[in-house]
């Protein structure tokens, strides 16, 4: 019985030698390149050269080794094609069976702190030729890139003497999807254009997750392979698995914080809205305030801090039912205290917010933008009454935080906490009554009031004026702004205009 051949050549050399020696015991020939070659022969394997097949040296560094048609063509060959096996005979080229075949490592060295030129010496070039050459001819070639698949494939060719067709078809699609989140990486590294002719994405599967934003719903967390950034690579230090609504809460909660990077700051989250948001000056203070915005909402919700956790601030987390807890850090005492409630997450942030985009799936296509990070740097007081500096603040407060609460969206604060929070309404009016409503419920002090857009009409002036508001700011560019500002000059109530709305849908 002749012998079939594997050709082997990785990065990743966990499980090999084991495979290796599996493969040998079943008749196969292996052939490797470079350190693969060594690493096998030190196991005591007896694998064949690369430039033993091909009679060609490697070359440019070990640029160039498998580029050779004695590789290709024995992987390419159609076996039922006549012509096929008459040229590979011809030019004695030797049929290979199998491809075991780890890339360069490319996405774990595409975001370090090195040169450009270092970078590009982890693109593989022969590596991925071989694989979809390989892949290609799936009918009779079995192609590995994944060292969990060694099991099943051993498993195969135990039982039946090779792997089946459709193993080698799921195999083959494996490496396809491999090789076009590999280009894709590359390519975003070289041309950093944010809107490219072709949609790139390169991400890999972190973990499969329970259920999708409902229980009949599947899904699963995807991490870059080219960017970092806060949901990549935090810690879990405690609690159950996290799920879809988890991660997604998640995100905008640090994102809500992180627009507060000079003060200290904590978000609650709920049902990915904003229920509280307040800054302060010790730990401790700074989540009171963030639970008094919102002592309902936030049963069950998620808190975001900017600060580190300490015991006092964990004894006070523990007073409440909360999915998770999650901050820069925490001192040892305060894990401690929050480890008490074995079903709650508490997660570390290791990396900054860095999302450049944001991507919005459509039947049929994909809506890509840029990430809304910016202020505006040319807000004016558009009212007879100028705001105080304690109001001005107040109104930039509010306004940070309604950029991230769903349209229409409008949030009445203090200055230091977001005491009413109206989102997701159809009409600005109600977003406005609802925010003035829950704000007043708990506050008995002045009060000022953020829009994410402009006012479609002077009814939510004349409410605020009703209801005791005592400035406003909202991004002006309605046809009946006029409307609006002599309104808030018959009220007396200070209005500035930012020239930039906030919508979040």
């Amino acid at each position: 019985m002749s012998k079939k051949r594997a050709l082997i050549s990785v990065s990743d050399k966990s499980g090999l030698v084991d495979f290796a020696k599996f493969l040998e015991a079943n008749n196969y020939e292996l052939i490797s390149t470079g350190g693969t070659f060594k690493h096998l022969k030190e196991a005591g394997l007896n694998p064949v050269q690369i430039d033993e097949v091909t009679d060609f040296p490697e070359m440019l560094d070990g640029r160039v080794k498998t580029l050779h048609p004695k590789v290709h063509g024995g992987l390419l060959a159609v076996r039922s094609n006549d012509i096929h096996m008459k040229t590979v005979e011809d030019h004695r080229i030797g049929l290979i069976d199998m491809v075991v075949v780890n890339l360069y490592p490319f996405f774990e060295n595409a975001n370090s702190d090195i040169s450009l030129e270092e970078k590009v010496e982890f693109i593989d070039i022969g590596g991925p030729s071989m694989l979809r050459s390989g892949a290609k001819n799936f009918v009779s070639v079995t192609v590995l890139t994944d060292v969990k698949d060694y099991e099943k494939v051993q498993q195969e060719i135990s039982d039946a003497g090779d792997t089946t067709l459709e193993t080698r078809k799921i195999l083959a699609g494996k490496v396809f999807n491999l090789t076009s989140a590999y280009d894709a990486a590359i390519a975003q590294m070289l041309m950093k254009e944010d809107y490219p002719q072709y949609l790139n994405a390169s991400y890999q599967k972190k973990s499969d997750l329970r259920y999708g934003e409902n229980p009949h719903q599947t899904s699963a967390f995807y991490v870059s392979t080219t960017e970092n950034g806060a949901m990549k690579d935090f810690e879990i230090l405690g609690g159950k698995e996290l799920s879809f609504n988890n991660l997604r809460d998640m995100d905008l909660c640090w994102k809500v914080v992180n627009e507060f990077k000079d003060e200290m700051a904590c978000c609650a989250v709920k049902h990915s809205t904003p229920c509280g948001v307040a800054v302060g000056t010790t730990a401790l203070e700074t989540f009171k305030k963030t639970f008094e915005c919102d002592p309902v909402s936030i049963f069950g919700g998620i808190i975001g801090m900017n600060f580190k956790v300490d015991a006092a601030t964990a004894e006070e987390l523990n007073k409440t039912f909360l999915e998770i807890v999650m901050a820069k850090d925490f001192d040892e005492d305060a894990l401690a205290i929050l480890k008490k409630k074995k079903n709650l997450r508490i997660i570390k942030i290791k990396n900054p917010v860095s999302d450049a985009q944001t991507w919005v799936k459509i039947d049929g296509g994909i809506l890509v933008q840029d990430n809304d990070t910016q202020f505006s740097e040319k807000i004016e007081t558009v009212t007879v009454l100028k705001p105080s500096t304690e109001q001005e603040k107040a109104l930039l407060f509010a306004q940070r935080v309604v950029k991230y609460v769903k349209s229409n969206a409008i949030v009445v604060s203090n200055g230091v906490q977001a005491l009413g929070i109206g989102g997701g309404q159809v009409n600005r009016i109600w977003a406005t009554q609802h925010a003035v409503e829950r704000a007043k419920e708990k506050f008995t002090g002045d009060l000022v009031l953020a829009s994410d857009a402009f006012f479609p009409f002077r009814d939510v002036v004349d409410f605020c004026a009703k209801e005791g508001i005592k400035a406003i700011i909202q991004p002006g560019g309605s046809v009946r702004d006029e409307e609006s500002i002599e309104a808030a000059n018959e009220h007396g109530i200070p209005m500035m205009f930012t020239g930039m709305r906030h919508f979040l849908h």
